[in-house]
This record gives C-alpha cells, structure tokens and sequence, in this order.
C-alpha cells in the first residue's frame, strides 16, 4: 500500500501485505499528540482490511515519540488491532525502546478518553479497607525483616556496608544541617513573638525563656528535623529505591543472592537511627538561638535569659526529645525504604513512590508524637 501523502501530518505509514497473510507497517517521522489522533482510527480500519496472520511493526523511521505514540505503539504490539495475529515492534531507536519499555498498561488505559465508571460506594469502602490492610501487613513484615536484619549488622559489623552509612549520614545529616538550623532557628524566633504579647498581660513576659525552651526540646526541635529529614533525604530513599525498582535492579540483586533490605535499606535505617538525635541536637540550639534576640530586644539581659533558660529545662526534657528523635528517625528512613520498594511500573510510578513516603512519614511522625504525649503525661501524673 503506498504511503499517505498528507502534509498536515508529521509521521507516515506504509502498510504492506503479503500473500500468506503477513503484514508490514512502516512508520517514519513523528509520532506527535496531533498526528497520533488523526491516524489512529485510518490505521486501525486498514489492519481490519488487510485482516494479518502477523504484524511486523516498522519503527526503523520514527524519529521522535511522545506519549500519545507510545500508547499507539502499545496498542499495535499488544494486538488489539489484529486480534489472533502475532505482532512483532522492531526499529525503535535505544531512547525510544527505553520509553516503551517504560509504557505499562496503567499509562495506556489513563490516555484513553473514557467516562469513569461510578460504583457502589459501599464497594469503594472495602476496597480502601482491603488496600489499607494489605499495605499494614506489608508494613509489618517489612519492619520485621529490617529489624532481624539491623539486629543480625550489629552483631556482626564486618556485614554492614559502614562506607555506605557513612555516605548516606553526609547526605542525608550533615548536608541538611543548614536548612534545619535556619527552619528550627525561625520557628524558635516566630514562638517568642508570638508568647510575648499574652505573657505581657500578665507581667510574666520573662517565661518566655522557659516556654521556649520546653517547647523547642520536647516538641518542635524533634518533630521539625524529622519532618525536614522526611521531605529532603526520605524522598530521596523512596527516589533512590523506585528507579532501582523501574530499572530491574533489585531484581537483579536478588538474581545474584543478594537481599535487597540486607543490601540497600540496613544501611540508610542505621543512618536515619543515627543522624537524627544529631540533627534533632542542632535544631534545639537553633530554635533557642532564634528566641534569645526576641528577649534582649524586650529588655532582658543575656544572662537573665540564660538563667532562665536553665532554670526551666531538665536532664529528662532533653532525653525525652531525644528518644523522640531516634523513634522519628526509625520511621523515616523505614517507611521512605518501603515506598520505594513498593513502586510500581511506568513513569509515574517513581513520583507516587515519593509523594506516599513524604506523606506517610510526616503522618506517623505526628501520630508517633501524639502516642509519645500521652504516655509521658500519664506517667507523670
């Protein structure tokens, strides 16, 4: 069949057809949003004309390919135009085939123009409630392996890969070392501005020192350098893992005998364990730092602040905010792991992976801190 001779179009094809029923469909060009729709259906409608045994799809002469192409690619190589004949795609340049490769079938159902179907809403609910238990389970068993798995590095150091725990420690502890200060160092500053102004009704505006100093040691400082450890170097586990996952490399890990938790996610848990009291430590005397010019803009000397300071703060503040910060960084570096090596396929899938670790983080932070509260209040009641 000759090729089409449209000029609005950027891409060609040349359908061929043998006398056994063999079919050929060379594409050349472009395969762009616009030219895709238009040649859809008139492809679809002389492969049902030309009724193939088997498909050979051309791509030798496809110069570029965006979504919209992709999808009709996927369509030709997984028969849906020829149903029964066996299709062969062949010709993709390497950055194409790596794109294709990539194509799932998720992508390819979310670029079909469709009306959403509308279900009971009742079968909505069991389907969230089997997709939330099925996600805890997960979750257990991953925090069951980690920990055999950091419990079994401990004990036998020559198995931790301490190199990468010191390189995940740079990145993810000492690298976010500036952000955290600054961040703990303003809220430090917006919480004195903020107490003075009621406390001065009540002549008691020196109990800044104190409010500030319990606030920043048990609450903010903790929670503020794990939620910022959560968004910069969770993400990035969740990232890191995800693309391995696209890639086949944890696949290929496991090919070698290598367990991927033992190999890659110890490792990052143990610095999470580790750089986070350090972090938390840091965003402590930042956030006091923040308030201490508050005070002496008010009229309060440097040592009447300090004073102050150490007069309201304990030993067992201190600890508390620190267990805190351990727990803080268990989840972190635990949860954004498991995003990432729950990611699925497609070029979505890796962007998922991370928004689900960076919210699921900060949302067993804040729930980890609210069972934290109520167990210390308890206790010293």
């Amino acid at each position: 069949m000759p090729a089409n001779e449209t000029t609005e179009l950027t891409v060609r094809w040349e359908l061929s057809r043998q006398a056994d029923g063999a079919t050929t469909l060379a594409l050349t060009g472009e395969l762009d949003a616009i030219s895709t729709a238009l040649i859809w259906e008139r492809i679809e409608q002389e492969l049902a004309l030309a009724k193939a045994t088997a498909l050979k799809v051309d791509a030798t002469g496809l110069s570029s390919c965006d979504s919209a192409g992709l999808a009709l690619l996927y369509s030709l190589s997984s028969g849906s135009m020829t149903p029964g004949a066996k299709v062969d795609l062949t010709g993709l340049s390497p950055d194409l085939d790596h794109l294709f490769r990539s194509f799932s079938n998720d992508d390819y159902e979310a670029l079909q123009e469709h009306e959403p179907d509308c279900s009971f809403w009742i079968n909505d609910v069991g389907a969230a409630v089997s997709t939330w238990l099925r996600d805890l389970r997960e979750q257990l068993e991953f925090i069951g392996e980690v920990t055999i798995a950091v419990a079994v590095g401990l004990m036998r150091p020559r198995r931790m890969r301490w190199k990468e725990v010191l390189r995940v420690f740079e990145t993810a502890g000492v690298n976010a070392l500036p952000i955290v200060c600054l961040l703990t160092f303003l809220i430090g500053m917006v919480i004195a501005f903020e107490s003075a102004q009621p406390l001065e009704k009540l002549g008691a505006q020196i109990f800044v020192a104190q409010l500030l100093g319990l606030t920043i040691t048990r609450e903010l400082g903790p929670v503020m350098a794990a939620i910022m450890l959560a968004g910069r170097s969770g993400s990035a586990f969740a990232a890191e893992l995800g693309t391995m996952k696209v890639n086949e490399e944890l696949n290929a890990l496991q090919t070698m005998g290598l367990s991927p938790v033992q190999f890659l996610v110890v490792q990052r848990v143990v610095a999470g364990l580790l750089l986070t009291p350090i972090l938390t430590v840091f965003a402590m005397y930042a956030g006091l730092l923040g308030g201490i010019p508050v005070l002496l803009g008010l009229g309060f000397p440097l040592r009447m602040v300090l004073e102050q300071i150490q007069h309201g703060l304990h030993f067992g503040d201190l600890a508390q905010g620190l267990c805190k910060s351990v727990i803080f960084g268990g989840i972190v570096a635990s949860v954004s792991c498991l995003r990432g090596l729950q990611t699925g396929e497609g070029p979505r899938a890796v962007g998922e992976s991370t928004t689900r670790s960076v919210v699921s983080s900060i949302l067993l932070i804040i729930l980890a801190d609210a069972v934290f509260a109520a167990v210390t209040y308890v206790l010293k009641a």
